[in-house]
């Protein structure tokens, strides 16, 4: 249960609630807002959490993909990817920097996308699998949004 918490929290709530705290307090632009926000809570909490877990080996990783014993392999995989949501959990908490939103999110954004992706056609999900799955396309969609508004408003002139 804690796990379903803490992904929606991540991917969900407190993106919207640290937007809208800032919005209402600070003002700017909403799609900028959000979008750090969203890098900050689904790209840098979430994938620094989840690196932390699966390179400790007390990560949830193997439950969701199906494996009770996971094999010297599997448990070598899921540490090579733990480093890697490490690196891209620790560039995603730079969206608080001005101006690094964008670069700090896009790689682990674009990840998640297609982590997302290739999940949905999987047959046979359990809980955890589905709920990543769903909230993996939400941050990369956003990331992917906020790429899209920050490119056209550079091609029009628009300062970010």
């Amino acid at each position: 249960m804690g796990y379903f918490i803490l992904v929606i929290a991540q991917t969900v709530v407190l993106p919207i609630v640290s937007g809208s705290i800032e919005l209402a307090t600070v003002g700017g632009d909403p799609v900028l807002v959000f979008g750090k926000w969203w890098v900050f809570w689904g790209v840098g909490t979430r994938l620094l959490l989840a690196g932390i877990a699966q390179v400790s080996g007390k990560g949830t990783t193997s439950k969701i993909l199906g494996s009770s014993a996971p094999s010297a392999q599997e448990r070598q995989i899921t540490a090579e990817l733990g480093t890697a949501n490490l690196g891209m959990g620790l560039a995603g908490l730079l969206a608080l920097v001005p101006g690094w939103a964008l670069p700090a999110g896009l790689a682990g954004g674009v990840f998640l996308l297609i982590a997302g992706l290739m999940h949905v056609a999987k047959k046979g999900k359990n809980p955890q699998e589905t709920l990543a799955t769903w909230t993996d396309l939400i941050v990369g969609a956003v990331v992917l949004v906020l790429a899209a508004y920050v490119l056209v408003r550079a091609l029009i002139g628009v300062a970010a």
